[in-house]
Protein backbone atom coordinates (compact mmCIF):
# COMPACT_ATOMS: atom_id res chain seq x y z
CA UNK A 1 0.00 0.00 0.00
CA UNK A 2 1.34 3.40 -0.97
CA UNK A 3 0.54 6.49 1.07
CA UNK A 4 0.92 9.82 -0.67
CA UNK A 5 2.53 12.69 1.20
CA UNK A 6 1.70 16.30 0.38
CA UNK A 7 5.08 17.80 -0.36
CA UNK A 8 7.31 16.56 -3.17
CA UNK A 9 10.44 14.91 -1.95
CA UNK A 10 13.52 16.19 -3.74
CA UNK A 11 15.93 13.54 -4.90
CA UNK A 12 19.62 14.08 -4.33
CA UNK A 13 21.51 14.68 -7.55
CA UNK A 14 25.24 14.34 -8.01
CA UNK A 15 26.17 16.03 -11.34
CA UNK A 16 29.29 14.84 -13.07
CA UNK A 17 31.28 17.59 -14.68
CA UNK A 18 33.13 16.91 -17.91
CA UNK A 19 36.61 16.97 -16.41
CA UNK A 20 35.58 14.64 -13.59
CA UNK A 21 34.16 12.13 -16.03
CA UNK A 22 37.28 12.14 -18.16
CA UNK A 23 39.43 11.52 -15.09
CA UNK A 24 37.27 8.56 -14.10
CA UNK A 25 37.40 7.14 -17.62
CA UNK A 26 41.17 7.57 -17.78
CA UNK A 27 41.59 5.78 -14.47
CA UNK A 28 39.36 2.94 -15.67
CA UNK A 29 41.42 2.60 -18.81
CA UNK A 30 44.62 2.41 -16.80
CA UNK A 31 43.27 -0.31 -14.54
CA UNK A 32 42.07 -2.36 -17.48
CA UNK A 33 45.26 -1.95 -19.43
CA UNK A 34 47.30 -3.10 -16.46
CA UNK A 35 45.88 -6.56 -17.02
CA UNK A 36 47.13 -6.67 -20.62
CA UNK A 37 49.64 -9.54 -21.23
CA UNK A 38 51.76 -7.19 -23.36
CA UNK A 39 53.54 -5.77 -20.29
CA UNK A 40 56.01 -8.08 -18.50
CA UNK A 41 55.69 -6.12 -15.28
CA UNK A 42 51.97 -6.78 -15.30
CA UNK A 43 52.58 -10.52 -15.80
CA UNK A 44 54.85 -10.59 -12.79
CA UNK A 45 52.20 -8.85 -10.73
CA UNK A 46 49.57 -11.36 -11.80
CA UNK A 47 51.81 -14.32 -10.93
CA UNK A 48 52.52 -12.74 -7.56
CA UNK A 49 48.80 -12.43 -6.84
CA UNK A 50 48.14 -16.01 -7.90
CA UNK A 51 50.79 -17.14 -5.46
CA UNK A 52 48.74 -15.93 -2.49
CA UNK A 53 45.61 -18.18 -2.45
CA UNK A 54 45.28 -18.31 1.37
CA UNK A 55 43.85 -14.75 1.30
CA UNK A 56 40.80 -15.79 -0.69
CA UNK A 57 39.06 -17.92 1.97
CA UNK A 58 39.47 -15.10 4.46
CA UNK A 59 38.02 -12.65 1.94
CA UNK A 60 35.06 -14.92 1.20
CA UNK A 61 34.42 -15.36 4.91
CA UNK A 62 34.30 -11.60 5.37
CA UNK A 63 31.66 -11.37 2.65
CA UNK A 64 29.35 -13.77 4.50
CA UNK A 65 27.72 -11.23 6.78
CA UNK A 66 24.75 -11.67 9.10
CA UNK A 67 22.52 -10.23 6.40
CA UNK A 68 23.73 -12.84 3.89
CA UNK A 69 23.06 -15.65 6.37
CA UNK A 70 19.61 -14.23 7.19
CA UNK A 71 18.75 -14.01 3.49
CA UNK A 72 19.77 -17.64 2.95
CA UNK A 73 17.61 -18.66 5.89
CA UNK A 74 14.41 -16.79 4.95
CA UNK A 75 14.37 -16.46 1.15
CA UNK A 76 13.21 -20.06 0.44
CA UNK A 77 9.98 -19.37 2.37
CA UNK A 78 9.13 -16.12 0.52
CA UNK A 79 6.47 -16.40 -2.20
CA UNK A 80 4.90 -14.25 -4.90
CA UNK A 81 1.12 -13.79 -4.75
CA UNK A 82 -0.73 -12.97 -7.97
CA UNK A 83 -4.49 -12.35 -7.95
CA UNK A 84 -7.22 -11.74 -10.49
CA UNK A 85 -10.04 -9.51 -9.29
CA UNK A 86 -13.10 -7.96 -10.88
CA UNK A 87 -13.32 -4.17 -10.85
CA UNK A 88 -16.28 -2.07 -11.86
CA UNK A 89 -15.48 0.49 -14.54
CA UNK A 90 -17.45 3.58 -15.58
CA UNK A 91 -17.50 4.71 -19.21
CA UNK A 92 -15.75 8.04 -19.73
CA UNK A 93 -15.44 8.58 -23.48
CA UNK A 94 -18.60 9.64 -25.41
CA UNK A 95 -17.86 6.85 -27.86
CA UNK A 96 -17.99 4.27 -25.07
CA UNK A 97 -21.72 4.80 -24.69
CA UNK A 98 -22.26 3.23 -28.11
CA UNK A 99 -20.17 0.12 -27.44
CA UNK A 100 -20.12 -0.66 -23.70
CA UNK A 101 -22.61 -0.27 -20.82
CA UNK A 102 -22.32 2.76 -18.56
CA UNK A 103 -20.98 0.48 -15.81
CA UNK A 104 -19.16 -2.72 -16.63
CA UNK A 105 -16.83 -5.20 -14.93
CA UNK A 106 -13.24 -5.77 -15.96
CA UNK A 107 -10.77 -8.41 -14.78
CA UNK A 108 -7.52 -6.94 -13.50
CA UNK A 109 -4.36 -8.57 -12.18
CA UNK A 110 -2.64 -7.66 -8.93
CA UNK A 111 0.56 -8.75 -7.25
CA UNK A 112 2.01 -9.02 -3.78
CA UNK A 113 4.24 -11.16 -1.60
CA UNK A 114 3.85 -13.55 1.30
CA UNK A 115 5.74 -16.04 3.45
CA UNK A 116 5.15 -19.66 4.46
CA UNK A 117 4.53 -20.33 8.15
CA UNK A 118 3.87 -24.08 8.05
CA UNK A 119 5.17 -26.98 5.98
CA UNK A 120 1.66 -27.89 4.82
CA UNK A 121 1.26 -24.64 2.90
CA UNK A 122 -0.14 -21.96 5.25
CA UNK A 123 0.90 -18.50 4.01
CA UNK A 124 0.55 -15.00 5.47
CA UNK A 125 0.10 -11.96 3.24
CA UNK A 126 -1.71 -8.60 3.32
CA UNK A 127 -5.48 -8.35 3.03
CA UNK A 128 -5.20 -5.50 0.54
CA UNK A 129 -3.34 -7.95 -1.73
CA UNK A 130 -6.17 -10.53 -1.70
CA UNK A 131 -9.14 -8.16 -1.48
CA UNK A 132 -11.81 -9.04 -4.02
CA UNK A 133 -9.70 -11.81 -5.55
CA UNK A 134 -11.49 -14.36 -7.72
CA UNK A 135 -8.32 -16.35 -8.34
CA UNK A 136 -5.09 -16.54 -6.32
CA UNK A 137 -1.85 -18.14 -7.48
CA UNK A 138 1.19 -18.51 -5.22
CA UNK A 139 4.64 -18.94 -6.77
CA UNK A 140 7.50 -20.27 -4.70
CA UNK A 141 11.14 -19.28 -4.99
CA UNK A 142 11.90 -22.20 -7.32
CA UNK A 143 9.16 -21.12 -9.77
CA UNK A 144 6.45 -23.65 -8.87
CA UNK A 145 2.87 -22.29 -9.14
CA UNK A 146 0.14 -23.31 -6.68
CA UNK A 147 -3.54 -22.41 -6.76
CA UNK A 148 -4.24 -20.93 -3.33
CA UNK A 149 -7.35 -21.00 -1.16
CA UNK A 150 -8.22 -17.96 0.93
CA UNK A 151 -8.74 -19.25 4.47
CA UNK A 152 -9.69 -15.82 5.77
CA UNK A 153 -8.88 -12.13 5.64
CA UNK A 154 -9.16 -9.29 8.14
CA UNK A 155 -9.40 -5.77 6.70
CA UNK A 156 -8.92 -4.13 10.10
CA UNK A 157 -5.43 -5.57 10.64
CA UNK A 158 -4.69 -5.99 6.88
CA UNK A 159 -3.80 -9.67 7.30
CA UNK A 160 -4.89 -12.54 5.05
CA UNK A 161 -4.17 -16.26 5.26
CA UNK A 162 -3.78 -18.52 2.23
CA UNK A 163 -3.31 -22.25 1.88
CA UNK A 164 -1.82 -24.31 -0.94
CA UNK A 165 -1.93 -28.08 -1.33
CA UNK A 166 1.67 -29.09 -0.65
CA UNK A 167 3.90 -30.64 1.98
CA UNK A 168 7.46 -30.23 3.15
CA UNK A 169 7.61 -26.57 2.20
CA UNK A 170 10.33 -24.32 3.70
CA UNK A 171 9.09 -22.30 6.66
CA UNK A 172 10.13 -18.78 7.70
CA UNK A 173 11.48 -18.65 11.28
CA UNK A 174 9.21 -16.52 13.48
CA UNK A 175 10.78 -14.05 15.90
CA UNK A 176 9.44 -11.21 18.03
CA UNK A 177 9.11 -7.48 17.51
CA UNK A 178 8.79 -6.61 21.19
CA UNK A 179 12.56 -6.35 21.72
CA UNK A 180 13.45 -4.47 18.52
CA UNK A 181 16.01 -1.72 19.05
CA UNK A 182 16.05 1.56 17.18
CA UNK A 183 18.92 1.40 14.71
CA UNK A 184 19.32 -2.37 14.53
CA UNK A 185 19.52 -4.05 11.13
CA UNK A 186 16.37 -5.41 9.49
CA UNK A 187 15.87 -7.04 6.10
CA UNK A 188 12.81 -6.70 3.84
CA UNK A 189 11.90 -9.57 1.50
CA UNK A 190 9.43 -9.51 -1.34
CA UNK A 191 8.79 -9.49 -5.06
CA UNK A 192 8.58 -5.85 -6.17
CA UNK A 193 6.95 -5.34 -9.57
CA UNK A 194 6.14 -9.07 -9.69
CA UNK A 195 7.53 -10.79 -12.77
CA UNK A 196 8.91 -7.66 -14.38
CA UNK A 197 12.25 -8.51 -12.77
CA UNK A 198 12.42 -11.74 -14.78
CA UNK A 199 12.25 -14.51 -12.18
CA UNK A 200 10.74 -15.52 -8.84
CA UNK A 201 13.88 -15.04 -6.73
CA UNK A 202 12.78 -12.69 -3.90
CA UNK A 203 14.37 -9.27 -3.65
CA UNK A 204 16.33 -8.55 -0.46
CA UNK A 205 16.81 -5.01 0.86
CA UNK A 206 18.45 -4.03 4.12
CA UNK A 207 17.98 -1.09 6.44
CA UNK A 208 17.50 -0.26 10.08
CA UNK A 209 14.61 0.02 12.50
CA UNK A 210 13.77 3.70 12.23
CA UNK A 211 11.05 3.63 14.91
CA UNK A 212 8.64 1.31 16.67
CA UNK A 213 5.07 1.83 17.80
CA UNK A 214 4.26 4.15 14.88
CA UNK A 215 0.59 5.11 14.56
CA UNK A 216 -0.53 6.17 11.09
CA UNK A 217 -3.42 8.58 10.73
CA UNK A 218 -6.27 6.99 8.74
CA UNK A 219 -6.50 7.99 5.08
CA UNK A 220 -9.62 8.26 2.95
CA UNK A 221 -11.45 4.96 2.26
CA UNK A 222 -8.99 3.09 4.47
CA UNK A 223 -10.39 -0.09 6.02
CA UNK A 224 -7.28 -1.06 7.97
CA UNK A 225 -6.02 0.39 11.25
CA UNK A 226 -2.25 0.85 11.06
CA UNK A 227 -1.09 1.36 14.63
CA UNK A 228 1.89 0.10 16.60
CA UNK A 229 3.80 -0.28 13.34
CA UNK A 230 7.50 -0.89 12.75
CA UNK A 231 9.12 1.86 10.68
CA UNK A 232 12.17 1.05 8.53
CA UNK A 233 14.26 2.61 5.78
CA UNK A 234 14.75 -0.76 4.06
CA UNK A 235 13.39 -0.28 0.53
CA UNK A 236 9.78 -1.45 0.22
CA UNK A 237 8.27 -1.04 -3.25
CA UNK A 238 4.98 -1.98 -4.98
CA UNK A 239 4.71 -5.77 -4.89
CA UNK A 240 6.49 -6.08 -1.53
CA UNK A 241 3.21 -5.99 0.41
CA UNK A 242 2.81 -9.12 2.50
CA UNK A 243 6.49 -10.06 2.47
CA UNK A 244 8.42 -10.61 5.71
CA UNK A 245 10.58 -8.10 7.55
CA UNK A 246 13.27 -9.95 9.51
CA UNK A 247 15.98 -9.16 12.00
CA UNK A 248 19.66 -9.91 11.36
CA UNK A 249 19.15 -13.43 12.75
CA UNK A 250 16.73 -14.24 9.94
CA UNK A 251 13.65 -14.23 12.19
CA UNK A 252 10.42 -12.63 10.97
CA UNK A 253 9.56 -9.57 13.06
CA UNK A 254 6.95 -7.94 10.82
CA UNK A 255 4.86 -8.01 7.63
CA UNK A 256 5.74 -5.34 5.04
CA UNK A 257 2.60 -3.33 4.44
CA UNK A 258 2.86 0.30 3.37
CA UNK A 259 5.12 3.23 2.54
CA UNK A 260 4.93 6.99 2.61
CA UNK A 261 5.70 8.31 -0.85
CA UNK A 262 4.63 10.91 -3.37
CA UNK A 263 6.07 8.98 -6.30
CA UNK A 264 4.90 5.44 -5.64
CA UNK A 265 8.50 4.34 -5.02
CA UNK A 266 10.40 3.82 -1.79
CA UNK A 267 11.78 6.98 -0.18
CA UNK A 268 13.01 5.25 2.96
CA UNK A 269 9.80 5.45 5.01
CA UNK A 270 8.25 1.99 5.13
CA UNK A 271 6.02 0.27 7.67
CA UNK A 272 5.49 -3.31 8.79
CA UNK A 273 2.83 -4.96 10.96
CA UNK A 274 4.32 -6.50 14.12
CA UNK A 275 4.64 -10.27 13.70
CA UNK A 276 2.86 -11.04 16.99
CA UNK A 277 -0.29 -9.37 15.69
CA UNK A 278 -0.01 -11.11 12.32
CA UNK A 279 0.41 -14.57 13.87
CA UNK A 280 -2.47 -14.07 16.30
CA UNK A 281 -4.83 -12.90 13.55
CA UNK A 282 -3.65 -15.68 11.21
CA UNK A 283 -4.39 -18.29 13.87
CA UNK A 284 -7.96 -17.00 14.32
CA UNK A 285 -8.53 -16.75 10.57
CA UNK A 286 -7.22 -20.26 10.03
CA UNK A 287 -9.41 -21.70 12.78
CA UNK A 288 -12.61 -19.64 12.50
CA UNK A 289 -12.36 -17.74 9.19
CA UNK A 290 -12.83 -14.47 11.06
CA UNK A 291 -11.40 -12.52 14.00
CA UNK A 292 -13.20 -12.00 17.30
CA UNK A 293 -12.89 -8.34 18.16
CA UNK A 294 -12.14 -7.10 21.65
CA UNK A 295 -14.80 -4.96 23.33
CA UNK A 296 -13.81 -2.86 26.33
CA UNK A 297 -16.95 -0.75 26.57
CA UNK A 298 -15.46 2.73 26.43
CA UNK A 299 -14.84 5.45 23.85
CA UNK A 300 -12.15 8.12 23.91
CA UNK A 301 -11.73 11.58 22.39
CA UNK A 302 -11.45 11.51 18.59
CA UNK A 303 -8.91 12.93 16.16
CA UNK A 304 -10.28 16.44 16.68
CA UNK A 305 -8.69 16.43 20.13
CA UNK A 306 -5.20 15.21 19.16
CA UNK A 307 -3.39 18.13 20.80
CA UNK A 308 -5.26 18.12 24.11
CA UNK A 309 -3.17 15.29 25.57
CA UNK A 310 -0.38 17.80 26.27
CA UNK A 311 -2.65 19.60 28.73
CA UNK A 312 -4.45 16.51 30.01
CA UNK A 313 -1.49 14.14 30.12
CA UNK A 314 -3.62 11.46 28.44
CA UNK A 315 -6.87 10.99 26.52
CA UNK A 316 -10.31 11.73 27.87
CA UNK A 317 -12.91 8.99 28.16
CA UNK A 318 -16.04 10.28 26.46
CA UNK A 319 -18.43 7.33 26.83
CA UNK A 320 -18.65 4.27 29.07
CA UNK A 321 -21.27 1.64 28.26
CA UNK A 322 -23.44 0.83 31.31
CA UNK A 323 -22.68 -2.69 32.48
CA UNK A 324 -19.78 -3.00 30.02
CA UNK A 325 -16.24 -4.18 30.84
CA UNK A 326 -14.85 -0.68 31.52
CA UNK A 327 -17.85 0.23 33.68
CA UNK A 328 -17.41 -2.94 35.75
CA UNK A 329 -13.70 -2.12 36.04
CA UNK A 330 -14.54 1.22 37.65
CA UNK A 331 -14.00 3.71 34.81
CA UNK A 332 -16.43 6.56 34.19
CA UNK A 333 -17.07 9.33 31.66
CA UNK A 334 -14.56 12.17 32.02
CA UNK A 335 -11.70 10.05 33.38
CA UNK A 336 -8.30 10.67 31.75
CA UNK A 337 -6.68 7.51 30.41
CA UNK A 338 -2.91 7.60 31.02
CA UNK A 339 -1.64 4.05 30.37
CA UNK A 340 -3.06 0.89 28.81
CA UNK A 341 -1.17 -2.39 28.75
CA UNK A 342 1.93 -0.58 30.00
CA UNK A 343 1.98 1.89 27.10
CA UNK A 344 1.31 5.65 27.31
CA UNK A 345 -2.02 6.87 25.94
CA UNK A 346 -1.64 10.20 24.12
CA UNK A 347 -4.16 10.01 21.27
CA UNK A 348 -7.06 7.86 20.11
CA UNK A 349 -4.57 5.95 17.93
CA UNK A 350 -2.72 4.72 21.02
CA UNK A 351 -6.03 3.39 22.30
CA UNK A 352 -6.74 1.68 18.97
CA UNK A 353 -3.33 0.01 19.19
CA UNK A 354 -4.10 -1.25 22.69
CA UNK A 355 -7.41 -2.74 21.52
CA UNK A 356 -5.96 -4.28 18.37
CA UNK A 357 -3.40 -6.40 20.21
CA UNK A 358 -5.70 -8.03 22.77
CA UNK A 359 -8.29 -10.75 22.34
CA UNK A 360 -11.55 -11.86 23.87
CA UNK A 361 -10.93 -13.26 27.35
CA UNK A 362 -7.78 -11.21 27.95
CA UNK A 363 -7.35 -8.61 30.68
CA UNK A 364 -6.10 -5.07 30.10
CA UNK A 365 -4.56 -3.08 32.95
CA UNK A 366 -5.10 0.67 32.69
CA UNK A 367 -4.00 3.71 34.65
CA UNK A 368 -6.25 6.78 34.72
CA UNK A 369 -6.83 10.10 36.48
CA UNK A 370 -10.07 11.11 38.14
CA UNK A 371 -9.78 14.63 39.43
CA UNK A 372 -6.44 14.74 41.25
CA UNK A 373 -6.43 11.02 42.01
CA UNK A 374 -4.32 8.56 40.01
CA UNK A 375 -5.97 5.13 39.84
CA UNK A 376 -5.56 1.69 38.31
CA UNK A 377 -8.13 -0.75 36.94
CA UNK A 378 -8.29 -4.09 35.16
CA UNK A 379 -10.72 -4.46 32.25
CA UNK A 380 -11.91 -7.94 31.30
CA UNK A 381 -12.24 -8.12 27.50
CA UNK A 382 -15.51 -9.38 25.99
CA UNK A 383 -16.93 -10.03 22.53
CA UNK A 384 -18.37 -7.10 20.63
CA UNK A 385 -22.07 -6.57 21.43
CA UNK A 386 -22.87 -6.75 17.71
CA UNK A 387 -21.28 -10.22 17.55
CA UNK A 388 -23.53 -11.67 20.25
CA UNK A 389 -26.77 -9.74 19.63
CA UNK A 390 -29.89 -11.48 18.33
CA UNK A 391 -30.46 -10.84 14.63
CA UNK A 392 -33.68 -10.07 12.79
CA UNK A 393 -34.01 -10.58 9.01
CA UNK A 394 -35.95 -8.23 6.73
CA UNK A 395 -36.24 -8.06 2.93
CA UNK A 396 -34.57 -11.47 2.63
CA UNK A 397 -30.92 -10.44 3.05
CA UNK A 398 -30.87 -7.55 5.55
CA UNK A 399 -29.76 -8.49 9.07
CA UNK A 400 -30.76 -6.09 11.86
CA UNK A 401 -29.94 -5.92 15.57
CA UNK A 402 -31.47 -3.69 18.21
CA UNK A 403 -29.54 -0.58 19.26
CA UNK A 404 -28.82 -1.32 22.93
CA UNK A 405 -26.62 0.96 25.08
CA UNK A 406 -23.71 -1.44 24.52
CA UNK A 407 -24.18 -1.48 20.74
CA UNK A 408 -24.60 2.29 20.76
CA UNK A 409 -21.24 2.71 22.51
CA UNK A 410 -19.52 0.24 20.18
CA UNK A 411 -20.75 2.07 17.07
CA UNK A 412 -20.54 5.56 18.62
CA UNK A 413 -24.10 6.30 17.53
CA UNK A 414 -25.88 9.57 18.29
CA UNK A 415 -29.41 8.18 18.41
CA UNK A 416 -30.44 6.19 21.47
CA UNK A 417 -32.93 3.78 19.86
CA UNK A 418 -33.31 2.07 16.52
CA UNK A 419 -32.21 -0.95 14.47
CA UNK A 420 -28.63 -1.34 13.23
CA UNK A 421 -28.02 -2.77 9.74
CA UNK A 422 -25.45 -5.49 10.46
CA UNK A 423 -25.45 -7.20 7.05
CA UNK A 424 -26.98 -6.43 3.66
CA UNK A 425 -26.61 -7.92 0.19
CA UNK A 426 -25.03 -5.85 -2.57
CA UNK A 427 -28.14 -5.80 -4.78
CA UNK A 428 -30.43 -4.96 -1.88
CA UNK A 429 -28.05 -2.17 -0.87
CA UNK A 430 -28.21 -0.71 -4.38
CA UNK A 431 -32.00 -1.01 -4.50
CA UNK A 432 -32.70 0.47 -1.06
CA UNK A 433 -29.78 2.84 -0.54
CA UNK A 434 -29.00 1.27 2.85
CA UNK A 435 -25.50 0.23 3.96
CA UNK A 436 -23.91 -1.76 6.74
CA UNK A 437 -23.76 0.47 9.83
CA UNK A 438 -26.91 2.49 9.08
CA UNK A 439 -29.31 2.80 12.02
CA UNK A 440 -32.98 2.69 11.06
CA UNK A 441 -34.97 5.11 13.21
CA UNK A 442 -38.23 5.31 11.27
CA UNK A 443 -40.31 3.65 8.54
CA UNK A 444 -42.80 5.95 6.82
CA UNK A 445 -44.42 7.77 9.75
CA UNK A 446 -43.67 5.13 12.33
CA UNK A 447 -40.81 5.50 14.85
CA UNK A 448 -38.55 2.43 15.08
CA UNK A 449 -37.20 1.58 18.53
CA UNK A 450 -35.58 -1.82 17.92
CA UNK A 451 -35.07 -4.56 15.32
CA UNK A 452 -38.47 -6.22 15.91
CA UNK A 453 -40.16 -2.85 15.53
CA UNK A 454 -38.39 -2.35 12.18
CA UNK A 455 -39.55 -5.79 11.00
CA UNK A 456 -43.20 -5.02 11.81
CA UNK A 457 -43.01 -1.59 10.16
CA UNK A 458 -41.52 -3.05 6.96
CA UNK A 459 -44.19 -5.76 6.86
CA UNK A 460 -46.94 -3.18 7.19
CA UNK A 461 -45.42 -1.01 4.47
CA UNK A 462 -44.88 -3.89 2.04
CA UNK A 463 -48.66 -4.28 1.62
CA UNK A 464 -48.80 -1.04 -0.35
CA UNK A 465 -47.34 -2.02 -3.70
CA UNK A 466 -47.94 1.33 -5.39
CA UNK A 467 -46.57 3.44 -2.54
CA UNK A 468 -42.82 3.72 -1.93
CA UNK A 469 -41.40 2.87 1.46
CA UNK A 470 -39.54 5.68 3.15
CA UNK A 471 -36.89 4.67 5.69
CA UNK A 472 -35.25 7.23 7.96
CA UNK A 473 -31.80 6.24 9.19
CA UNK A 474 -28.71 7.66 10.89
CA UNK A 475 -25.44 7.63 8.91
CA UNK A 476 -22.29 9.48 9.94
CA UNK A 477 -24.27 11.07 12.80
CA UNK A 478 -26.82 12.60 10.43
CA UNK A 479 -30.42 11.44 9.89
CA UNK A 480 -31.34 11.02 6.22
CA UNK A 481 -33.95 8.99 4.34
CA UNK A 482 -34.33 6.74 1.31
CA UNK A 483 -37.36 5.77 -0.78
CA UNK A 484 -37.84 2.44 -2.57
CA UNK A 485 -40.56 0.04 -3.67
CA UNK A 486 -41.13 -3.46 -2.30
CA UNK A 487 -42.36 -5.94 -4.90
CA UNK A 488 -44.80 -8.57 -3.62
Amino acid sequence: MIRQIPERLEQARFPLEGAGVSRQLTLAFILLSSCSPAAPAAEAEIHQREALPPQRPALNASRTTAIVIAAERVAPAVVSVSVIRRQQQVTRSPFDFFFVPRRYDRLVEGFGSGFIISEDGIIITNQHVTEGAEQIVVTTRDGVDYTATLLGEDPLTDIAVLQVVASGLPVAPIGTSSDLMIGEWVIAFGNPYAYLLGNTEPTVTAGVVSATGRNLLPSRNQSGVYVGMIQTDAAINPGNSGGPLTNALGEVVGVNTSIFSNTGESVGIGFAIPVERAIRVAAELGEHGSVRRAWLGLSVASSEDLREWKQLGGIQITDVAPGGPAHEGGLRNGDILLMAGGKPQRTFLDWEAAKLDIGVGDSLEVTFMRGNSRRRAVIRVRDLPTATAERVSILQDIQLISLTPAVRQERRAETERGALVLQIGERTSQATGLRVGDIIVGVNRRIVTDAEDALEAIRAASGRSRTPVRIYFERSRQVVYTDFYISR
